[in-house]
């Protein structure tokens, strides 16, 4: 489908059923051929689809189809383009005919974190690092300058919030309107590339790989592929946010959109577009019932993973899709994932499902949809609740048995199915749920109760099974909301600039996220699916759990509390007698090195008396607002 370069020129195909004719018209060996005419026109066969060659074709030219229809003609834009042209007045962007092998990928040796070993670190390109952010998009390119940032972070796998083209310059991303081609606001003008063109080979030199020339980097789609293969060669896979429930609302305004690509009769009903449904869920929803609409979000997932190597894919929505198309969605899920995952079984396919369903993640043999994983919200709605409880004070009543319930999500095959978060950009975009350090802090995010609380937050996220996910900005403590148009919201951005002169309560906090991702890296138990919640006490605001390697051991003991007193000599059952090594102390971080943290020196002996249903119990430091974590071993 849609534009590509083969030997002396370059085949094109679209589905246009109702058309009385398609003509491709474009900007060809440096001459203008914009008008429809017998030497541009395709071919008809008995599908609907219209295909033909047209000789001189090469990369970088500019194209669209141009049809005839039932209800007028004129140009439309190339639902497979791979990329388009920066026009200002975007709806009449021309597509570029691209060679998909024009970048040199250095990543053939890397390969992804296994599924239970992801902690994953979402993001938006358009607002999350580069110069004068307030009024210039960023762009794919500036991520680099925190790559290194990321990679000392720990986590291994980055989740940009959805990169393809959406009409206007600011977006969450989640009205995209032409799905093959990246954002091009995200891209930088080839007259502004030098420095990132040194940015980029000073990253690959530094790993053994050559340059990239400036031809190279110049090409718009390269970059987002330059972003993807230096992920790669340091480590992080990439997951990409798409959206097949929806379109973007302007779809249907846009004249040369494929709302009515056809151009068919009647482009006032709604009725009666090519591709979608009369449902909307913040744009038109995809008419899921016909076979060609169905395959041009399959053909763009398998796109995404052979074209750009990413690593995985989180669907938005899933549950529009089932619910608004209620005899097609499920059959459609299916379908999308068993083609996936037999054109490359290696990446995660993410469902966001809501309510929660763990029928989504069963595999199609069961009569599951397919999907490899689903965003929870378990630990996001439980711990919230429990932190805003203890913003109450020492005499408010915090109910820590509904985290209990939910650290191992009910119903799943797998813990690791679940994707679990604190902040996610639905939680966190301005006008919505406060921050964590906002929310611990009652009304002051640079306390000791909001650094404190918001450690144990993080502590039951990073420690619990499942997929942990950040937001950008809550590994440093950031307190604002955050918003895709900072222009417009003022004072959203993350706060970069707090943690690079030295902000004390951000720099603490930094180093505890980091430390503590380094934990779940360097324990496996806390990555594997075992978890035994044997203690919690509301009164004392404590809860304690066991993570354990089945057959292996490794064992861990996580003591968390939100106890705004330190709690000495407190008796915990333990899995078994013996040394335990103190490998974590959250109150440790604490206007580092804290001073005055209360702990266990290092060691815990436990004794042969049994507790709390365990073999052996032993007596405990446990410091206020804190998470502790005990283990067999030191890690590996």
């Amino acid at each position: 489908m849609g534009a590509n370069l083969i030997a002396d020129g370059a085949t094109f195909r679209c589905w246009a059923p109702g058309a009385n004719a398609v003509h491709v018209v474009g900007r060809f060996n440096g001459g203008d051929r914009w008008a429809p005419d017998e030497d541009n026109r395709l071919v008809r066969d008995g599908h609907g689809y219209w295909a033909g060659f047209l000789s001189g074709v090469r990369d970088g030219d500019e194209y669209k189809f141009y049809v005839f229809g039932r209800g007028g003609e004129g140009p439309k834009r190339d639902p497979y383009a791979r990329e388009l042209t920066t026009n200002p007045a975007y709806p009449f962007s021309h597509g570029i005919v691209r060679d998909p092998n024009s970048y040199p990928w250095h990543d053939a040796g890397y390969r992804p974190p296994a599924f239970n070993d992801l902690i994953v670190y979402q993001f938006h390109v358009g607002t999350f690092q580069g110069p004068n952010r307030e009024q210039r998009v960023a762009k794919f390119l500036d991520v680099l300058d925190r790559l290194d940032y990321l990679v000392a972070l720990g986590v291994n796998a980055v989740e940009p919030l959805p990169i393809v083209e959406f009409a206007s310059p600011r977006s969450l991303g989640y009205d995209g309107s032409d799905i093959f081609s990246p954002e091009m606001d995200f891209h930088v003008e080839r007259d502004a590339i030098g420095p990132y063109l040194n940015k980029v080979n000073s990253l690959l030199g530094r790993k053994g790989q050559g340059p990239l020339t400036r031809e190279q980097l110049a090409i718009p789609i390269n970059q987002l592929k330059a972003l993807i293969d230096l992920c790669h060669i340091y480590g992080l896979a990439v997951i990409f946010d798409v959206v097949y429930n929806h379109a973007g609302f302007q779809i249907a305004g846009q004249d040369e959109s494929l709302w009515f690509f056809d151009r068919r009769e009647g482009a006032d009903n709604p009725n009666n577009s090519l591709y979608f449904t009369n449902q909307t869920h913040t744009g038109p929803v995809f008419a899921f019932w016909k076979r060609e609409v169905r395959q041009l979000l399959i053909d763009n997932a398998a796109f995404l993973v052979r074209e750009y190597h990413i690593d995985g894919l989180r669907y938005d929505q899933i549950s529009v899709i089932v619910q608004q198309n209620v005899n097609d969605g499920w059959s459609f899920c299916q379908r999308l994932t068993g083609t996936l995952r037999y054109v490359d079984p290696t990446p995660i396919q993410i469902a966001e499902y809501w309510p929660v369903d763990p029928w989504i993640t069963r595999d199609l043999f069961e009569g599951g949809a397919g999907f490899d994983a689903t965003w929870h919200d378990g630990l996001r709605d439980t711990v919230r609740t429990a932190v805003a409880q203890a913003v109450g004070g020492r005499e408010a009543q915090v109910n820590l048995r509904p985290i209990a319930a939910s650290l191992y999500p009910p119903g799943f095959t797998a813990a690791w199915r679940a994707v679990q978060c604190l902040e996610s950009h639905d939680e966190v975009y301005t006008g919505r749920a406060l921050r964590i350090a906002a929310l611990a802090g009652g009304g002051d995010a640079r306390s000791w109760y909001a650094r404190s609380r918001s450690r144990v937050a993080a502590g039951l996220l990073l420690t619990a099974p499942g997929i942990p996910m950040l937001f950008m900005g809550q590994e440093f403590l950031e307190d604002k909301p955050w918003s895709d148009n900072p222009a417009f919201d003022r004072g959203t951005l993350i706060w970069w600039e707090g943690l690079e002169r030295g902000e004390k309560p951000m720099v603490d906090y930094l180093r505890f996220s980091q430390e503590l991702i380094a934990l779940r890296r360097r324990q496996p138990a806390l990555r594997g699916e075992w978890i035994n919640v044997f203690h919690v006490n509301d009164e004392a605001r404590v809860i304690a759990f066991h993570r354990w390697l089945d057959g292996i051991g490794r064992d861990v003991v996580v003591v968390a509390t939100l106890s705004e007193t330190t709690h000495y000599d407190y008796t915990l059952g333990m899995p078994r007698g013996g040394i335990w090594f103190e490998v974590f102390n959250s109150d440790v971080y604490d206007n580092w090195v804290n001073p005055m943290t209360a702990g266990n020196g290092g060691t815990v002996l436990a004794h042969g008396v049994g507790f709390h249903g365990l073999p052996a119990s032993a007596r405990l430091v446990i410091p206020a607002n804190s998470v502790m974590v005990l283990a067999t071993d030191r890690g590996d």
